[in-house]
């Protein structure tokens, strides 16, 4: 058994033609840049791409697979390399039953049952070009549908206050929008952690997943989770998200919640702190407060602690956090010491000096050992480092 880096929620922004995919994802986001800067920079080892469906970026991958820059591994997956590649898809759903919109994520292990979904999708959805479409279709259909094929179902993000399971303030059981039994998995969001989460008892039977949802090349990795499989394929993930043979999450690392767009309860227009019980802000008299994470699941709490076997949730601080490390010296770090991944967990202090100037070292060894002081975030605005 060995450790794999994986993040499973990466969204494309354009095609390789240049059309739109994700509208709000960067255009530098395509298939082949995706997996080429999460393997050479960011040092992953699984990536998700969740955008899989678009008809053209079946094209994309059809033409790697045709010139043999990657190939599918027989147990699922698209392997380039030492990065294997989960096709997937994000969806939404919004009818009488879901209370949504709540986006939902779909994988697959090849590419033959990808566009045998992406057909079936095309029925029930205005645009397959695009990503995170609704599907006129209600979650247990689409959770059916997905097993059916074979597929992996996991809930995004969902506390987030928008387009997801809980955060509406709507749903209070995931009972009543889906089948419980064709979960594989529960992914947490960028404002929560574990601690967070594990105060809903309906979720102490689920793995948690923690994933970028990077919508540019810079934010893969941001969050990211450890896990044990004998090789990284389709099959072993699957085998993981239900603990069984030994594979196995092993940690989570992802954002302190505090540096979450939604953490905290503020006001819309000047993020002031509020409470849940204002209608209006207290400092300029906006009309408009989007509750917290926190305070979403004080109101959903059934449980005081995890279950046992829960893994590590390890807070990190992605190096684009980093204060004073731009772009330009974190091309250096990885130049020279080879991926992200390798920066972030085990470069020396000294190694480090020798290429950044010192107080920048000393952010990465604090942020390593969660020492940093934060600055929470709120209303759509990220936290940041204090210090």
């Amino acid at each position: 058994m060995k450790n794999y880096y994986v993040d499973l929620h990466i969204h494309i922004g354009r095609t390789w033609t240049g059309k739109p995919v994700k509208i709000t994802g960067a255009k530098s986001l395509t298939f082949t840049n995706i997996i080429e800067h999460a393997r050479h920079e960011k040092g992953l080892n699984m990536v998700g791409i969740i955008d899989s469906h678009s008809p053209e970026v079946i094209l994309e991958m059809e033409s790697l697979i045709e010139s043999g820059e990657i190939f599918e591994h027989q147990d699922g997956g698209l392997v380039f390399g030492d990065l294997t590649i989960i096709p997937g898809s994000e969806l939404e759903i919004y009818d009488e039953q879901s209370n949504g919109p709540i986006h939902l994520l779909c994988y697959f292990p090849n590419l033959s049952i990808m566009k045998e979904f992406s057909s079936w999708l095309s029925g029930h959805l205005k645009n397959i070009q695009l990503s995170s479409q609704r599907i006129y279709v209600t979650g247990l259909v689409l959770q059916k549908k997905v097993k059916a094929l074979g597929g992996i179902f996991i809930p995004a993000h969902v506390f987030t206050p928008f387009k997801s399971l809980y955060g509406k303030g709507v749903n209070h059981s995931l009972t009543e929008v889906l089948d419980p039994d064709l979960i594989d998995g529960i992914e947490l969001g960028l404002s929560s952690d574990t601690k967070m989460a594990d105060q809903i008892k309906e979720l102490h039977d689920y793995t948690f997943v923690t994933n970028s949802d990077a919508h540019s090349l810079a934010k893969i990795a941001r969050e990211y989770q450890v896990i044990a499989m004998k090789e990284p394929t389709f099959k072993e993930l699957q085998k993981a998200l239900k603990k069984k043979e030994g594979r196995k999450i092993v940690s989570n690392y992802g954002l302190d919640p505090l540096l979450g767009k939604y953490h905290k309860t503020v006001c819309t227009e000047c993020l002031h702190p509020a409470v849940e019980e204002d209608q209006i802000c207290t400092l300029c008299g906006n009309k408009k407060i989007i509750k917290g994470v926190a305070d979403r699941i004080l109101e959903l709490k059934t449980a005081e602690s995890s279950p046992e076997g829960r893994p590590p949730y390890v807070h990190q601080v992605p190096l684009e956090f980093i204060p004073g490390l731009g772009p330009r010296l974190l091309e250096k770090l990885v130049n020279h010491f080879g991926s992200e991944m390798a920066i972030v967990h085990e470069v020396p202090y000294e190694a480090l000096k020798e290429v950044v100037p010192p107080k920048i070292a000393d952010f990465v060894m604090k942020a390593r050992e969660g020492k940093v002081n934060l600055a929470a975030g709120g209303g759509g605005k990220y936290g940041k480092i204090a210090d």
